[in-house]
């Protein structure tokens, strides 16, 4: 197999691996670019093989990430199967039709404010190019393995997400194994990730590669976070993606109130996605740690904001409270609203709980910035600003190392994708004279295990 990444390489973002087999294509994860302007931008580039050359696409969970750039290529030409887990089979409509609707939102108000270069903006993709994608989904049990194209494939789950898995392919020449995203041993509401199969390489997330998570912080730590905030009079404040986030922070508060560790306030989620991505955990929660009834619980602990008057009632709001909406780092979303109506209050407490991309409001506070950009104007914040990291989905380099080593060292060795360039070197690094075989770091268009000073034989470009 010859494998080539073309995006998730010296990024966290844009997750798409070309895979050659014999005369077939397969691409692992179809992802969005995300974060700062040159990363969004090459969504918009063409992508490097036509997309009607692909045979079949694998994804390893629903994040946009890994999955936002399948409308696109659906609408330039794909015609074959998408195959995933079934958890995410059920999630991945969800988050595609939210980010539809989102850009067409944002073609249409750049067309009217005429703030776009182009004389007649458009959306990278619309709701029509997700209702042809949805068609071309496919369900693929764990564990289950199904040749696809000629090449053997399963699932296995490595938690990080609901539906998450890592994929093994199989083929005349040997194995691979992409990590996907790892998840965490002590996951609240996930199993830990399972054992990983044997491969002769492995494709190896490093998001979290150059640190170790903070194992201090406990539910203790998040309560006396919340209490100090409500304590002052003020609102808390907790950005959250829709997806696996919004629900594992409901459960800790329901949890930390059940058990009088925070005072029974007002809890609102504030995001239409969640409530929907909600229902779907309750649908799967044979694969979640909670019991289906304490899970019930946890959802309705949290009171639903479904509409945007709804939403804009709670900035009207001044009592002591506590506030789930997306986006989870500040790129967007209902939370940017409560920010601007709360965020300028000393009484505030702004809990950032999980991983903040290059380029996010969340990273520049996270830096010590107090003062950016919302909805066009500069917003000075004076809340207090706290990192939560325990809600982190993605293992750390002792969890991913780990999980490396929990079947047998690849032989081929070890590809590290999905970080900033600097995290995925110094955890090659790490691993570089800790595992006595090849370890590099995956650039860009260039195929992985290549010698670096060796020509790359041209790439099958046609169909």
């Amino acid at each position: 197999m010859r494998i080539t990444p073309f995006g998730a390489a010296g990024t966290v973002t844009g997750s798409r691996f070309l895979v050659q087999s014999g005369r077939r294509k397969l691409l692992v994860d179809a992802g969005l670019f995300q974060g700062v302007k040159p990363l969004r931008l090459r969504n918009w580039r063409p992508f490097p093989v036509p997309p009607s050359s692909l045979d079949a696409i694998i994804l390893t969970h629903a994040h946009l990430d890994h999955s936002g750039f399948l409308p696109v290529l659906v609408r330039d030409g794909f015609k074959g199967d998408i195959w995933m887990s079934p958890p995410t089979r059920d999630l991945l409509p969800i988050l595609l039709f939210d980010a539809a609707r989102l850009q067409e939102e944002d073609a249409r108000y750049a067309g009217r404010k005429g703030y776009s270069r182009h004389a007649n903006p458009r959306p990278l993709f619309t709701q029509d190019d997700v209702e042809h994608t949805v068609r071309r989904l496919r369900r693929l049990d764990f564990d289950s393995p199904r040749e696809v194209q000629g090449v053997r494939v399963s699932l296995h789950r490595v938690g990080h997400l609901l539906g998450a898995a890592a994929v093994h392919l199989t083929d005349d020449e040997g194995t691979v194994l992409f990590s996907g995203d790892v998840g965490r041993a002590g996951d609240l509401l996930l199993p830990a990730p399972a054992q990983r199969p044997e491969a002769d390489r492995v494709v190896l997330e490093g998001t979290y590669g150059d640190r170790s998570h903070d194992r201090s912080q406990t539910l203790q730590t998040l309560a006396e976070v919340v209490n100090a905030g409500l304590g002052r009079g003020g609102t808390i404040l907790i950005p959250t993606f829709a997806v696996g986030r919004a629900q594992a922070l409901a459960l800790a508060l329901y949890r930390l109130r059940e058990r009088g560790g925070i005072p029974d306030v007002p809890m609102y989620l504030n995001s239409p996605m969640a409530n929907e991505a909600s229902g779907v955990h309750l649908e799967h929660v044979e694969e979640l740690r909670p019991s289906r009834q304490e899970l019930t619980a946890a959802l309705e602990a949290v009171q639903p904001v479904i509409t945007t008057e709804e939403s804009r009632a709670l900035n009207r709001r001044n009592e002591p409270k506590i506030i789930l909406a997306g986006a989870g780092m500040l790129t967007g979303g209902r939370i940017l609203h409560h920010l601007e109506a709360f965020g300028t209050q000393a009484t505030t407490t702004l809990i950032l709980a999980g991983y903040q991309a290059e380029g996010t409001r969340g990273r520049r506070l996270l830096e010590g910035d107090r003062r950016i950009r919302v909805h066009g104007e500069w917003l000075e914040l004076r809340c207090r600003v706290e990192l939560f990291d325990a809600f982190s989905g993605h293992g750390d380099r002792d969890e991913l190392e780990a999980w490396l080593r929990s079947a047998a060292i690849p032989p081929l060795g070890v590809s590290l994708v999905h970080g900033e360039s600097q995290a995925l070197e110094r955890f090659r690094q790490r691993l570089d004279g800790r595992l006595q075989v090849p370890v590099e770091v995956a650039e860009d268009g260039r195929p992985l295990g290549l010698d670096p000073w060796s020509a790359a034989a041209p790439l099958d470009l046609g169909d």
